[in-house]
């Protein structure tokens, strides 16, 4: 299945365990038939994606993954294939559908054989049926080494329900983890897969409910969401042939300082091109003349101080603070002036910094925060490394410490509000990663916001506009993609929301 047709609720590993009982205890879909289903779907994903393998090794461990992958094996061999099973662990102390399933295998003529570095070779397809979504410590000695054979090996990888050693829940690697090139996922989509370490290991993502019925999502409401884009088509409605730029919104960016004014401009060139009415900069007074070099639609002022910025303030709608901000003496005046005034506003960048430095720090009704990793740490008091172990625990705490709408960048940006849930935006890429990236994302943002939509309506869809626009820039080319880059393609996006 692809991408675009992947459910939108995301679960934790225990949610689908709860899943998983609900179907076995209350619904009498016996574990058994589960199993059988969920090998079925996997095997044709497998053929589906590689039509052409006649080869095939499941590697499997000594939980129900292992049984899933004991299930592939002998439907691969009904359909003729020649089938390798290699397995880590001790099958003695397989256990019920589990054991059952190997049992069939081998009544089926295939028999399994521990693992070595030798099943890989001469193979179209691995499988992946290791560990499942129970994995609960750090993946060492044989298994890390069995893992570490699979990733070197030549052929590609298809892994069953969550690639082994990857966290379901954070999409952290726990030590060692395969590198699937496809991945397909049963009953619930695991919300690891799609941040963090999770998006490179997974690789492409499919889905199969193993046709339980739609009832049983009910007992089990998601953990988080999976964002498209298409997801948010007319939330900003057609524009009425009568409009004029004061219903739009005018956004007031206040950064750039010396030798950071790029910053200011490009997140006042990705609000024009996203929509807003009128865009103003403040920056420097030195600045005030250069601002519009270039783009003459964005108005450019200076503003040495809180007096001068206030009548800017005043004028503007919504505000985007931080892009090239610093940290300067002139810095903190510009937050304070802006976290005064109380209007809404989007905050990134040195205006992040600086608000971690604040002991008591309230945003405006209707802020959005957003933070890379290393400023999120710097906000929560804590480090980079600590946000990436888990980036859902991460985006909690920094709603709940600040109380607004929050943006937490990154391989699967997540995006989260007061009293709501995580959601995870699968879109983006590695090219993605150089300087301007986040102050576009900012001028997205605040378009959004200063056309109507709420904060974390803006938040959500100005993510998911962003990561597509950043996906077209690339054309598959990732490195030297430019911030710049984007704003022909979010022109065009932002026509069709």
């Amino acid at each position: 299945m692809s991408r675009s047709r992947l459910p939108e609720g995301l679960y934790r590993a225990a949610s689908v365990r709860e899943l998983d009982r609900i179907a076995i205890e209350e619904l009498k879909i016996s574990g058994a038939t589960l199993m059988a289903r969920a090998g079925r779907a996997a095997l044709d994903v497998l053929v589906r994606v590689w039509p052409g393998a006649k080869t095939i090794v499941v590697v499997c461990g000594a939980g129900n993954n292992a049984g899933d992958g004991y299930v592939v094996a002998r439907l691969a061999k009904e359909q003729e294939m020649n089938v390798r099973v290699a397995e880590l662990g001790d099958p003695a102390r397989l256990r019920g559908d589990a054991r059952d399933a190997r049992l069939a295998l081998t009544d089926s003529g295939v028999q399994p054989a521990p693992f070595d570095a030798q099943s890989l070779h001469g193979v179209a397809v691995v499988v992946d049926a290791i560990f499942g979504t129970g994995l609960d410590r750090t993946v060492e000695g044989t298994w890390a080494a069995a893992i570490a054979c699979l990733n070197a090996a030549a052929a590609p990888i298809l892994a069953l329900d969550v690639p082994s050693g990857l966290n379901a829940d954070t999409g952290r690697v726990m030590g060692e983890a395969v590198r699937a090139d496809d991945t397909v996922s049963f009953i619930g989509l695991k919300q690891g897969a799609f941040t963090a370490d999770g998006p490179e290991r997974c690789g492409r993502v499919h889905f199969d409910d193993l046709r339980v019925p739609e009832s049983l999502y009910q007992r089990r409401p998601p953990d988080a969401w999976l964002d498209r884009l298409e997801q948010f088509r007319g939330v900003l409605g057609t524009r009425p042939r009568g409009a004029h730029k004061g219903r739009f919104g005018h956004v007031l960016v206040i950064g750039g300082d010396s030798g950071y004014l790029g910053a200011a401009r490009l997140a006042g060139e990705a609000a024009l091109r996203c929509g807003a009415g009128l865009i103003s900069v403040a920056s420097r007074a030195a600045h005030a003349q250069v601002i519009n070099a270039g783009r003459p639609e964005i108005m450019g002022h200076g503003a040495e101080t809180k007096s001068e910025l206030k009548p800017l303030i005043e004028r503007a709608s919504v505000l985007a603070v931080g892009p090239g901000l610093g940290k300067t003496g002139w810095a903190k005046r510009m937050l304070e002036a802006a976290l005064d005034a109380g209007k809404p506003l989007v905050l990134d960048a040195d205006g992040l910094n600086l608000l971690a430095e604040k002991k008591h720090a309230a945003l405006p009704p209707d802020s959005v925060i957003t933070p890379h990793p290393g400023e999120a740490g710097r906000l929560l008091l804590s480090d980079s490394a600590k946000v990436e172990a888990d980036r859902f625990a991460a985006i909690s705490s920094l709603v709940e410490r600040y109380q607004c709408v929050c943006v937490l960048k990154g391989a699967g940006t997540l995006t989260a509000a007061p009293k709501g849930q995580s959601h995870v935006c699968a879109d983006g890429n590695p090219g993605m990663a150089t300087g301007g990236m986040g102050d576009v994302l900012t001028g997205v943002i605040v378009a959004l916001m200063a056309q109507g939509l709420k904060a974390e309506t803006a938040a959500r869809a100005g993510v998911c506009l962003h990561a597509r626009a950043g996906d077209l820039a690339a054309g598959g080319l990732e490195r030297g993609t430019l911030a710049s880059d984007l704003m022909p393609h979010l022109r065009v996006l932002i026509n069709g929301i």
